[in-house]
C-alpha cells in the first residue's frame, strides 16, 4: 500500500506543494530542536555517565551476591569434587573455607550434620545442601549440564550407579586405608577409632588397602568399558568423584594400576585448571602430612 500511494501522488502541483510545506516546517523545527538539544546534552552528559557507572557497579555487586556460596575444606577429596565441578561447569560461585568452624552454633544451625562441602541456594527447600554427589546432581539438573550428567535414563543410571558404588564400597576402603595417615578421625565403630593395639589398627589399615583393588577394577572394566571416562568422551560427575577419591591414595604410596594413572592424567588434561587448582590443595596437604611423618 505504501508504494502504491507514493506512485499515485507524482504530479507537479503536488511536488511543489510538498517541497514548500516541507521547507517551511523543517527550518523552525530544526532550530527548535537544536536549541533544546544543546543545553540538554550539556546538562545530561555528566549525570548520565555517573548513573551508568553506578548502575554497572550495582550490577557487579548484584552478580557477586547472586553467586553460589560453597562452604568447603581444602584438604578433602569430597570437597575437591564439588570445587572441580563448579569450575569445570563455569558456575558463578565463591568459596568459603570453614576449617575449624563446622561445629559452631552458626554453622550447625544451617547444617546440623556439620558436613562439607555445603552449598547455599535459595531454590533449595532448606536453603542448603551437603554431600558432594547430591550437590553435583542438583547443580547439573538446575543448569541443564547434560555434558556432566546426561538426562537419558539409561546413561544417567550408569552415572548414578558408579557414584553410589564409589561412596558405598570404594570410598570406605579408601577412608580406612588413608585416614590414619592423613590424621583424619576414623568413623565410630572402626578399628582405627577404637582402643585396639596399634598392630591391630595397622592390620585393619592394610586389609582395607588390599581391598581397594577389586572395586577399582570394576570401574575400569565395567563402568569405563574401554571408554576414556565413565561419561564416555567427556568426564561426568562420577568421573570427577572417582578421580578426586584416587588422589588420597598417594598418602599411603598405593600402587595404582597403569590405567588408573593414565585416567587421572587424562582427567587433569581434559579439565585443566578446573581440576588442577583444587587438586593442588589436596596434594599440598598430603605432602605436608608426609613431611611431618618423616620428621
Amino acid at each position: 500500500m505504501a508504494k502504491t500511494t507514493t506512485k499515485s501522488a507524482k504530479k507537479p502541483a503536488a511536488k511543489a506543494a510538498t517541497k514548500t510545506a516541507a521547507k517551511a516546517a523543517t527550518k523552525p523545527a530544526i532550530k527548535a530542536a537544536k536549541a533544546s538539544a544543546k543545553p540538554a546534552k550539556k546538562a545530561a552528559a555528566k549525570p548520565a555517565a555517573k548513573v551508568s557507572e553506578k548502575s554497572t557497579r550495582n550490577a557487579a555487586k548484584s552478580t557477586k551476591k547472586a553467586g553460589l556460596k560453597l562452604s568447603m575444606l581444602k584438604p578433602s577429596v569430597n570437597n575437591m569434587s564439588v570445587r572441580v565441578f563448579a569450575r569445570a561447569a563455569g558456575l558463578d560461585h565463591f568459596e568459603t573455607d570453614v576449617w575449624g568452624v563446622t561445629r559452631s552454633p552458626e554453622f550447625m544451625g544451617r547444617n546440623p550434620a556439620h558436613l562439607t562441602p555445603m552449598i547455599e541456594d535459595k531454590g533449595l527447600p532448606r536453603g542448603v545442601l551437603w554431600e558432594s554427589c547430591a550437590i553435583m546432581q542438583y547443580l547439573a539438573n538446575k543448569h541443564g549440564l547434560e555434558k556432566f550428567y546426561p538426562k537419558a535414563p539409561a546413561k544417567r543410571a550408569m552415572i548414578d550407579s558408579a557414584m553410589f558404588y564409589l561412596i558405598g564400597t570404594l570410598y570406605p576402603y579408601v577412608a580406612r586405608a588413608t585416614y590414619p595417615a592423613l590424621n583424619f578421625p576414623q568413623y565410630a565403630g572402626e578399628v582405627g577409632h577404637s582402643d585396639a593395639h596399634p598392630d591391630r589398627k595397622s592390620e585393619a589399615q592394610k586389609a582395607a588397602a588390599a581391598a581397594i583393588a577389586e572395586p577399582l577394577e570394576v570401574f575400569h572394566s565395567f563402568f569405563r568399558n574401554g571408554k576414556p571416562f565413565i561419561g564416555g568422551k567427556n568426564p561426568s560427575i562420577a568421573d570427577i568423584r572417582l578421580a578426586a577419591t584416587l588422589e588420597f591414595l598417594a598418602v599411603i604410596d598405593y600402587a595404582l594400576p597403569g590405567w588408573a594413572k593414565d585416567y587421572m592424567a587424562a582427567m587433569e588434561k581434559k579439565l585443566g585448571k578446573a581440576y588442577a587448582e583444587p587438586a593442588s590443595d589436596v596434594r599440598g596437604y598430603i605432602a605436608y602430612v608426609r613431611s611431618q611423618a618423616k620428621a
